[in-house]
């Protein structure tokens, strides 16, 4: 009886753990990669927001002057 089991275990749930063992990891690695580039998304959409927000600083101290200007 034991020496039946010994094969299948050898030659069929070996392999399929290490396969599942593979995927797993492969999983978790790409979900680390997915957490980094939001992370990345996230701090270059705050950067753009305050680019914009100093763009419309800038004209709104242009069109002050250009009113100054014309008085």
């Amino acid at each position: 009886m034991i020496d039946m089991i010994e094969p299948v275990l050898r030659w069929l749930v070996a392999p399929l753990v290490a396969v599942v063992w593979y995927l797993f990891n492969r999983t978790n690695k790409n979900t680390t990669d997915v957490a980094v580039l939001n992370a990345k998304l996230e701090a270059q959409s705050r950067n753009f927001d305050e680019m914009r927000e100093t763009i419309k600083a800038i004209f709104k101290k242009l069109d002050s002057i250009e009113q100054t200007l014309r008085k």
